[in-house]
């Protein structure tokens, strides 16, 4: 059976909901070149919206058997127990109070059902389901929202080899497909999945992942507001067709290219492809996530690099050689620029709290915010008397963590240090 979403009462299959969705309404940008390229840039096909669930926990695997007067009442019997069941399940693994709500209670966290098989008789259901937890309302009750962090966002470009040849944006590709269902509301890894519109294709085909300079991938990062990139890349082997599919996974990061975990999977057939490569990005996810843990997973210094600050021309006139009345003794003000500010803004609240911290900070002038975008990366411009160098400072004084890159700066709340992953000492034996 195919897996469904349900939410507020509506659901369909995962397939047809997907296909429906690509290709269909969506705008084409005109690049203005001619022939084979325009066909291949432009091609509508290669659009891949990814779904938006940062703001879920999801919890999957839980098994249900209800029996109950009518179909209907067996299956909606059966969410209550899922629910009620995920409930636990996600408190234990986020490591929050483990307690009981009641079913009105969990109606307002639920956010969706995700249907992985279902089999419904006339009074019976049985089946095994997902259950979807609003992210913020939950980890306030479990007691863990200070807890909750994620990594810098990160820039994800998936390349699928096939047939001998790689693909990233180029075009539509069953690995595309599945880092768009990946859901990326439980993962610690703050993922940036680009829809291969506009310029994707032209700045994030296969050949970027080979070009370590930190220049040109500063400039790409800060098209998409990323600190960093990850590299998941599968080659696929078809034993023949419509048989045996291998896939051989690879995970890697910055623009050195590095490889992070390595491993293989394979289905029986074809039709068997979208749950392998589903398999793989999950196991790839699961890698980075552990690496982010333990330390290795970090934003390259490289990439960090701060805007060169300019320095006030000097007067070569010594003021000494000249008559004392000669000598301008009037104050100069320090240069204003316009400054360009990144932020994370989970909720309206987010938004009032970064602009009131920025007009507080002394030489600033203005701030405004030019682009909202709630959960996400809003932007704001910000009139300042200095250099950037020293607004940075003046922002990790008061607590924020400052990113200095391209004609703009990212600012986001300082978050607590992770543990140091355990080693064992040098005298340490091995058992």
């Amino acid at each position: 059976m195919a897996n469904a979403l349900l939410s507020r009462g509506a659901h369909s299959g995962r397939a047809s909901r997907f296909r429906r969705g690509f290709g269909a309404g969506l705008a084409l940008l005109s690049l203005g070149v001619a022939g084979s390229v325009v066909a291949q840039i432009d091609a509508a096909d290669r659009i891949i919206t990814p779904r938006v669930d940062g703001g879920s926990f999801e919890v999957g695997g839980i098994d249900v058997d209800v029996t109950a007067k009518s179909a209907t009442a067996a299956r909606y019997a059966g969410w209550r127990v899922a629910q009620r069941k995920g409930w636990q399940m996600l408190a234990r693994r986020m490591g929050g109070r483990v307690g009981s709500l009641s079913d009105s209670a969990l109606d307002g966290l639920v956010s969706g059902i995700v249907i992985e098989n279902e089999e419904i008789g006339p009074t019976r259901y049985v089946a095994r389901l997902g259950v979807m937890f609003d992210r913020s309302r939950s980890a306030s009750i479990l007691g863990v929202a200070g807890t909750i962090t994620r990594s810098p966002p990160m820039l994800i470009v998936p390349i699928e080899w096939s047939g001998g040849a790689p693909v990233a944006f180029e075009q539509r590709s069953d690995w595309l497909e599945a880092w768009a269902r990946f859901r990326t509301g439980n993962s610690t890894i703050d993922y940036v999945r680009p829809a291969g519109t506009g310029p994707d294709a032209l700045l994030l085909n296969a050949g970027q992942i080979n070009r370590p300079g930190r220049g040109w991938w500063r400039t790409v990062l800060t098209q998409y507001g990323a600190s960093d990139v990850l590299i998941p890349i599968v080659h696929l082997y078809r034993q023949w067709p419509g048989g045996p599919i291998i896939g051989a996974f690879q995970a890697r990061y910055g623009p050195d290219n590095h490889l992070l975990a390595s491993f293989s999977l394979r289905v029986a057939n074809g039709d068997a492809l979208p749950a392998l490569l589903d398999a793989g990005a999950r196991r790839i996810d699961e890698a980075y996530q552990r690496a982010l843990s333990a330390g290795v997973l970090r934003v390259d210094p490289g990439l960090l690099a701060r805007l060169p600050t300019t320095e006030a021309p000097t007067d070569e006139t010594d003021a000494a050689t000249l008559a004392e009345d000669a000598v301008d003794t009037t104050s100069v003000s320090p240069t204003s620029s316009t400054v360009t500010v990144q932020v994370d803004t989970p909720t309206v609240a987010a938004i009032g709290a970064a602009e009131s911290a920025l007009r507080g900070l002394p030489g600033v002038r203005s701030a405004v915010t030019t682009s909202l975008a709630l959960g996400g990366l809003s932007v704001m411009r910000v009139g300042y008397e200095g250099d950037v160098s020293r607004l940075a400072a003046a922002l990790e004084a008061r607590g924020w963590q400052v990113t200095i890159g391209s004609g703009a700066i990212r600012i986001q709340r300082a978050r607590p240090l992770l543990p140091p992953p355990n080693v064992q000492p040098e005298n340490a034996t091995q058992g």
